[in-house]
């Protein structure tokens, strides 16, 4: 017997969209498999809008011509993330895998909030997490869930801080709390920092740019009123894995949580070569990564992780009468952040390890860290160029000999808009430099240090 949910009938208000769901596949299919390019294709609003045309009309466009608009306006005006020359910023570099599974996810159309909607996917999840927290050497009670980037994982993890510690302590302190953290940790703490309505307490690093743990012990001191620390796993613009184990010594002896943003850098996990620089990290109190960074996972991925999730539970929770039967056998990813919506977000993560295997990815961050290495080699030894400091992951920063910051601009656009190479200046220490960040185990080390020879 014919199964009626195989062929459904045409909508009586959408029709039979048959067949903008097959050009959607098929572009999908064929974006997956092909070659990308670096080339900077950012347009004004007004030149897309002359070519675009109007989109949004009372009728519709058709599925065909929106395709068309988007397949040859908007697209090519957008930033090609995986390239293995875009080493601008921190990009993504996602397998075939996770792309295509994150079709699947989209279509399966999973509500992935709470375990009655979503507990399969809820489960591949809690699996792929279950690798990371492996990985930070937590115990295997610890968990958490994935979330949209590094702003949310940060913003949920410190309002489970706060609010342990308002437990813990039996209230708001009259002066209002504080956060401690250095100058280096990423502008989503500030931002943070804002929504939780505390002020912040700068820690000084030291001349490695280390938040050290003397430095924070001397703050924690004199701010009685500090209720965690944020330390950097990897630092966006150098790469810098903060002193770990000697800030958790310090965090423990004054009762402050503990919370590592690893959001580009915690992917080092996965690599032995670079192991010993997360030393400490197992006595965290919260921790995120993104997967859409330097572990293969296409926009949007970020795992935030406790080691007590029944603490962010008592956090996040939310209560409501439609809510008073939701199953807490395991935890609700809904229960762990600052959200109630979500989609399963972690599942093309997951799909990718679970294709690929877990030597795989160690092999993959290992691929970036030595191409790192090899292009840093080739800075050192040449007579134009300079590291203006060691790499600790694979973020390098380093000068052309004598360039001003207009010169470093000047050629960096250059570079950019005739598709060659994406590398942009960046400051360090009150001067302009150039910084390359490796996260595609494709990128060739030989193409890179060609490219640099144009520097002279």
């Amino acid at each position: 017997m014919t199964n009626p949910h195989l062929h459904a009938e045409p909508h009586p208000i959408w029709g039979d969209e048959s067949a903008v769901v097959e050009l959607a596949v098929d572009w999908s299919a064929r974006r997956v498999v092909r070659h990308t390019d670096p080339l900077s294709t950012a347009r004004p609003a007004s030149a897309l809008a002359a070519d675009a045309g109007p989109t949004i009309t009372p009728s519709g466009i058709g599925g065909a011509e929106a395709l068309r608009v988007f397949d040859t306006v908007l697209e090519p005006a957008t930033r090609s993330q995986d390239d293995p020359l875009n080493l601008a910023y921190i990009a993504a570099a996602p397998t075939r895998a996770a792309i295509a599974f994150d079709l699947v996810t989209s279509a399966a159309n999973i509500f992935g909030g709470l375990w009655e909607a979503g507990a399969g996917a809820i489960y591949a999840e809690n699996e792929a997490l279950a690798w990371i927290v492996g990985l930070l050497g937590w115990p295997s009670t610890a968990g958490g869930c994935f979330v949209s980037g590094g702003t949310s994982g940060n913003l949920s993890a410190l309002m489970t801080a706060r609010e342990t510690a308002r437990t813990r302590r039996g209230g708001r302190p009259a002066e209002g709390w504080q956060l401690a953290c250095s100058s280096n940790a990423h502008s989503s703490i500030q931002s943070a920092a804002r929504a939780l309505d505390v002020d912040i307490v700068d820690v000084p690093v030291d001349d490695r740019g280390h938040l050290t743990g003397a430095a924070l012990r001397t703050v924690l001191e004199n701010s009685p009123n500090v209720f965690a620390v944020v330390a950097s796993a990897g630092t966006t613009n150098e790469g810098v894995v903060d002193d770990l184990e000697d800030i958790a010594d310090v965090c423990e002896e004054f009762g402050v949580w503990m919370h590592v943003d690893g959001a580009y850098g915690g992917a080092g996990l996965a690599a032995p070569s670079v192991r010993d620089l997360f030393a400490g990290i197992e006595r965290a109190d919260s921790f995120i990564v993104d997967p859409h960074k330097w572990l293969f996972a296409p926009y949007d991925c970020c795992a935030l992780l406790y080691r007590d999730p029944e603490l962010a539970r008592a956090t996040h929770a939310q209560h409501a009468s439609y809510l008073d039967h939701v199953d807490r056998e395991v935890w609700n990813p809904s229960e762990l952040a600052l959200h109630l919506s979500r989609r399963a977000r972690g599942l093309p993560f997951w799909f990718s390890l679970a294709t690929h295997g877990t030597d795989r990815y160690r092999d993959a961050v290992e691929a970036s860290l030595t191409t790192s290495r090899v292009v840093a080699d080739a800075i050192r030894s040449s007579d134009h160029l300079r590291m203006v400091r060691e790499p600790e992951l694979s973020v390098l920063l380093f000068e052309r000999v004598g360039w001003t910051q207009a010169q470093y601009l000047e050629w960096s656009n250059a570079a950019a808009h005739a598709g060659v190479i994406l590398c942009v200046p960046t400051t360090w220490r009150g001067r302009s430099v150039l910084r390359l960040a490796f996260v595609n185990p494709a990128t060739e080390a030989q193409r890179v240090i060609d490219v640099l020879e144009t520097l002279r």
